[in-house]
Order: structure tokens, then sequence, then C-alpha cells
């Protein structure tokens, strides 16, 4: 595995897979949020933070955090290796709140100069994730080979492979 895309809906523990990987391979992580953001949660202009995902997706190693539509298909067509976390609502709604509990006013490491917090519309957005954007993953999906493709329900369904790849289970 030398090119790895991590998709999911936010809580689902996409970073930390995307942390203990790279550690694990010696592959750089490049985080979609943290390319998307900039300082103080300004978002950066579409055109460019595209165009910076997909230089980063032309490299000859990476493992890339986020499941930003407009770049998905190119992300998946140069992949090695796509892990899609297709967890429920209610697990992806118990993962923000308590990364929001934990890291409440905490600089975001893979969001530099962002400090973690929660609002209404960001709930409501996890809450319809599943209903609004599922569909477009699974599309995605489809012509990509599905020898390189791991799907997981649950996080037991993900650290047993985890564990059977690497000896190890992953560190939270």
């Amino acid at each position: 595995m030398k090119r790895i895309c991590i998709i999911g809906g936010s809580g689902t523990g996409k970073t930390t897979l995307a942390k203990n990987l790279g550690k694990q391979l010696s592959l750089p992580v490049y985080y979609i949020d943290g390319i998307h953001h900039l300082k103080n949660w300004e978002i950066r202009n579409k055109d460019e933070r595209d165009k910076i995902i997909l230089e980063k997706a032309d490299e000859d190693k990476w493992i890339i955090d986020g499941t930003y539509h407009s770049t998905l298909k190119q992300r998946l067509e140069k992949a090695d290796c796509v892990i899609y976390l297709d967890y429920s609502t209610m697990v992806q709604i118990k993962g923000i709140l308590g990364r929001f509990i934990k890291n409440h006013g905490k600089e975001k490491e893979e969001i530099p100069g962002c400090k973690e917090k929660m609002s209404l519309e960001f709930f409501w957005w996890v809450v319809n994730w599943r209903k609004n954007k599922r569909q477009t993953i699974i599309e995605n999906l489809q012509g990509i080979e599905s020898s390189k493709i791991h799907i997981f329900k649950t996080r037991k369904q993900l650290n047993k492979w985890y564990e059977s790849q690497f000896n190890r289970k992953i560190e939270c």
C-alpha cells in the first residue's frame, strides 16, 4: 500500500486511522480538512484547494484523509487502497461529540491554527451526511477495482482488519 484513500463521514475516525497508517507504513499523510481550512477556520478557495489535493494525489506515496467529492473520483482512481468507513449516523454523532468533549478549544493537529469547535450547522450536517452524501460515494466506488476497496461498517471490523495487517491495534 503506497497510495491510500480514507473516506467516510465526520466522526468515523478517518484522521486517527490515517495517523496510525502513516506511522505504520512510513507514508506522508495529507488531511483534506487541513487543506480546505486556513487559520481560524477561514476557507481556502475551492479551485486552489482542489488543485493542491490533486497535486498531492499525483505523488508516488500518500495517505489522503477526507471525502470531499470534488476530487474524490480522481483520488479513488489513483489509490491502490481505498478504506471507506461506512458507519451509522449514530456512530458519527458519538464520534463528533466525543471529539468535541475531549478536545474542545484545543488546536487540531491536522488543521493548524484551528481549535476544536461544534456548531449546530455542523451537527445537522453530520446527522444528514449518510442521507445526502453516501450514495455519491457508492457511485464513485463503482468502476474501481474491488480488490483495493475495503468497506467497514463498524470500528470492530476496522480494528480486526488493522490487527490482521499489522499485528497491532490502532493507537487512539
